[in-house]
C-alpha cells in the first residue's frame, strides 16, 4: 500500500516545476573536459559538481543520457573539473552552446589523460574516472582526484535559472552602515587628533566591506584596479599603470597578463587600452564601487561630499 501511494506521488511531480524548485540550491558552475585516446576532445558547462569522499579523494557530477558529448567521457580514462570563476560568465556560455571545436580559441593545457585545464578559473580538480551509476535520465560519473590547484578567485555561482556571485552575508558585517556611526570622543588622547592615523583606520575599515564587494567578481584586486583604472585613462604605459595603480611592478605585470589573456586587455606599441570586453568588466567594477560608496555616504550631502573629495584630491596633489 506505502509503495503503490509513492507511486502516485511521483506521477503527480511536474518536470519544470522540478526543476524550478532545484533552482533554489544555489551551485556552483563549472566546465567538465576530457579527451579519448583519438584526442578527441569534449567540453560542457555543468553545476552538478559535488564532493563524495576525502579519504580516498572522490567527487561526482550528472551527464543527461541523451548528450552528445557523453560518449567521449564514456571512452576517456580522466576527465578534468574546471570551476569557474565570476569573471566568466562567457566561458559558461561558450561551453554551454553547440560548436564543432568549443576549444578553438580558448585558453588551455593539457592535466592527466590530456583532459583540458582551462586557465583562470576558481579551482581545478583532475580525476581519473573511478565509476559510472545510473541515476534515472542521467549518467552519474565518480572521478578519483589525482591532482587538484586552488587559484582562490570567487566563483560563479548559479541561483534559480541566473548567474549569481558570492557576497558575505549582511549578519557577518562588524558595524551597520544605515546606523549612525560612533563619532570619535574629543577627549580620546592627541592621536585621535593626528591625520594620518584617521586617514590609515579610515581606509582600513572602508575595505573591510568593499573588498569582499570587490573579489565576488572574481577579479583579483590587482586586476580589478587595472581596469577600473584603463577605463578612466583610456590608455597608458606600463610605467604609467604602476604610477597610477600605485602597485609594484611585478604585481602589475602578471595582472595585465592574465587581463590578455582573458581577451580584456591588449597593448599596441607599449600602450595597455582596454578592450570591448574590458570597458564591459571595468563598468562592472566601478558601478559596484559607487553602490558602496553611497551607502557608506547615505547620512553626508552632496555639499559636504565634495568638500571631503577636494580635500583628498589636495592630499593627492601634495
Amino acid at each position: 500500500m506505502g509503495n503503490t501511494n509513492t507511486m502516485e506521488i511521483v506521477d503527480l511531480i511536474d518536470s519544470k516545476e522540478f526543476r524550478r524548485a532545484l533552482g533554489n540550491f544555489a551551485t556552483g558552475v563549472t566546465v567538465m573536459t576530457a579527451q579519448n585516446s583519438q584526442g578527441e576532445r569534449v567540453g560542457m558547462t555543468a553545476n552538478s559538481f559535488n564532493s563524495v569522499s576525502l579519504d580516498p579523494a572522490l567527487i561526482l557530477w550528472s551527464i543527461d543520457k541523451n548528450s552528445a558529448s557523453y560518449r567521449i567521457f564514456a571512452e576517456a580514462s580522466h576527465f578534468a573539473v574546471n570551476v569557474l570563476s565570476a569573471a566568466q560568465i562567457q566561458l559558461s556560455n561558450h561551453f554551454a552552446r553547440r560548436s564543432e571545436d568549443k576549444f578553438a580559441g580558448i585558453l588551455f593545457e593539457a592535466g592527466y589523460g590530456q583532459a583540458p585545464i582551462l586557465a583562470h578559473c576558481s579551482a581545478t580538480f583532475e580525476c581519473e574516472k573511478y565509476a559510472v551509476h545510473d541515476g534515472g535520465d542521467h549518467w552519474i560519473i565518480l572521478g578519483q582526484v589525482l591532482r587538484f590547484s586552488d587559484h582562490g578567485r570567487a566563483p560563479l555561482l548559479y541561483h534559480q535559472g541566473a548567474y549569481s556571485a558570492v557576497m558575505p552575508h549582511p549578519s557577518l558585517n562588524q558595524r551597520s552602515l544605515t546606523t549612525e556611526p560612533e563619532r570619535v570622543s574629543s577627549n580620546t588622547g592627541r592621536l585621535q587628533h593626528n591625520i594620518y592615523y584617521l586617514l590609515t583606520q579610515a581606509v582600513r575599515a572602508y575595505q573591510n566591506d568593499y573588498l569582499p564587494l570587490q573579489l565576488s567578481s572574481g577579479f583579483r584586486t590587482s586586476e580589478a584596479r587595472l581596469l577600473m583604472i584603463l577605463f578612466d585613462k583610456t590608455t597608458l604605459t606600463l610605467a604609467e599603470i604602476v604610477t597610477e595603480a600605485a602597485m609594484p611592478i611585478h604585481e602589475v605585470e602578471p595582472a595585465s597578463t592574465i587581463l590578455m589573456e582573458q581577451g580584456l586587455l591588449k597593448v599596441e606599441q607599449e600602450a595597455y587600452t582596454l578592450t570591448e570586453q574590458g570597458q564591459d568588466a571595468a563598468h562592472l567594477l566601478l558601478t559596484l564601487a559607487e553602490q558602496h560608496q553611497n551607502q557608506v555616504f547615505a547620512q553626508y550631502n552632496a555639499d559636504e561630499r565634495d568638500a571631503f573629495k577636494r580635500i583628498l584630491q589636495d592630499l593627492m596633489a601634495i
